[in-house]
């Protein structure tokens, strides 16, 4: 068997007992190959608002329910709040002592848009963002897929300035609208073309090549002001026609079908545990399918009231962002607690339907294989610093699990911020040093396969990941 006829069974589908996959993920056409298919290597960020729950050691509630581990590296002990991950244990790693520099400062209602990217988006003023790590990925294992990436949240759409919906950035720096309702995700990721898609792409490609030579032949006509605003728009042109692109590509493959049995494509925010469990599943079938390698997923926007705020219905507490105005309250640090303590649980659930699932080749499982990273932008109160980071999976692109990494010097008691209950706290100095987060993304691109020795500016890898 060539080269070429692997690559065309690679696409074909296996229809069955309801369930059609894209055959990568059947060994049995495998077999007999010379050529061995290579593993995906798959990427997912889940990103929750609002921070964790950091009490201070003299606080009752410390014990229980403080998010950070106690102990060192491989001895180390969950609390309540992330015990729910002891059955993984060997699967995963905790970081501490990590945040972007560039977002120190910055207030917790604002800090979210630059959790993947790092950049300069400030509190307040003129704002520019850069690429975010989801899709400086995508751009080099996009190719293999139909789906680049896939970018979910609760809210949906792409939210404001410092009040980000979506995670993903792209290469200019502008947000990637977030689907949010699983009907809307499981159609785009599964749904096939209409019979006139053809005659529709080559309309829309004719239509682009137009547009495109029509502003260009403006420019030299235009003010530097206008020619700013012209390249800004052909940028956006010039990423549909990629699209386009890509979307021809891909118009004679199959859709691949999947099993739905553990999907709820109804269901919304106001069902909590059953709209937090099928945006997961969309999650795995999107990667059992090779649909896609890359997710986002956020929970959440920074700073108001909307759909997210209803995800703590799921452990019968009030809105979500109001639990960390209320720790001071009685039971406040306790109930802080148990919702981190769900959003790990679905974390984990996650990451053991991914572990439970072998990779049709034999290279371990599918969490050997990907790399999912659950974090927020902040640890306390509003505060940017000291991210509560975890990550599961990745063993067979070189990740070590089972450890509570520390980086940074002057939080070895993990105190950093805890007990704060007001905005006083963050805008307060902070007597530590952390590193920055993106010399983690930078580790993560190049064992992902990404050639990269620097991310938002921050040269060379963490070491002891």
């Amino acid at each position: 068997m060539n080269n070429k006829s692997v690559l065309l069974s690679r696409r074909a589908v296996l229809r069955g007992v309801g369930v059609a996959l894209a055959l990568p993920w059947f060994e049995t056409f495998a077999a007999g190959s010379s050529v061995a298919e290579e593993t995906p290597k798959r990427f997912v960020s889940i990103y929750h608002p609002d921070g964790v729950g950091l009490p201070l050691k003299s606080d009752p509630a410390w014990k229980d329910w403080s998010w950070f581990p106690r102990g060192g590296e491989k001895d180390f002990e969950l609390t309540k709040v992330l015990d729910v991950l002891e059955p993984l244990r060997s699967d995963i790693t905790i970081y501490s002592g990590l945040s972007h520099p560039e977002a120190r400062q910055v207030h917790g209602h604002s800090n979210a848009d630059q959790y993947l990217t790092g950049a300069a988006t400030g509190g307040h003023g003129p704002y520019k963002n850069s690429i975010s790590l989801d899709q400086a990925y995508a751009e080099f294992a996009g190719e293999f897929t139909r789906h680049s990436s896939l970018v979910m949240s609760t809210n949906g759409g792409v939210g404001g300035p410092r009040g980000a919906q979506t995670q993903s950035f792209n290469r200019e720096g502008r947000p990637i609208p977030a689907m949010n309702r699983p009907k809307q995700i499981f159609d785009t990721l599964f749904m096939t073309s209409s019979k006139d898609a053809a005659a529709k792409l080559a309309r829309s490609k004719s239509a682009l090549d137009l547009l495109i030579a029509n502003t260009r032949s403006l420019e030299r006509q235009l003010s530097k002001h206008d020619q700013a605003t012209l390249k800004q728009y052909l940028d956006a042109v010039r990423d549909t026609e990629i699209k386009l692109a890509k979307a021809q590509k891909w118009l004679d493959t199959p859709v691949p079908s999947v099993d739905t049995t553990n999907l709820h494509l109804d269901c919304d925010p106001k069902e909590a545990r059953l709209y937090f469990q099928t945006m997961y599943e969309l999650i795995y079938l999107a990667f059992l399918s090779d649909s896609t390698r890359v997710a986002t997923f956020q929970l959440g926007r920074e700073n108001g009231e909307g759909p997210h705020d209803l995800l703590s219905k799921a452990v019968g507490l009030g809105g979500a962002h109001g639990l960390t105005h209320a720790v001071k309250n009685p039971n406040g640090w306790k109930n802080l607690g148990t919702y981190n303590r769900y959003q790990a649980e679905e974390f984990g659930r996650f990451a053991q339907r991914l572990k439970e699932t072998p990779e049709p080749n034999g290279n371990g499982n599918m969490l050997d294989n990907t790399f999912a990273m659950h974090g927020s932008a902040s640890s306390s109160f509003h505060l940017s610093r000291n991210y509560p980071i975890i990550s599961a999976g990745g063993k067979n692109f070189g990740f070590r699990n089972g450890r509570y990494l520390k980086f940074g010097v002057g939080n070895e008691d993990n105190q950093a911020g805890a007990g704060i209950v007001s905005d006083a706290g963050w805008r307060g100095k902070v007597q530590i040093e952390e590193l920055p987060l993106a010399r983690l993304f930078v580790a993560i691109l190049q064992r992902l396969g990404v050639q990269a020795d620097s991310f938002a500016g921050y040269a060379g890898a963490l070491d002891r990941v």
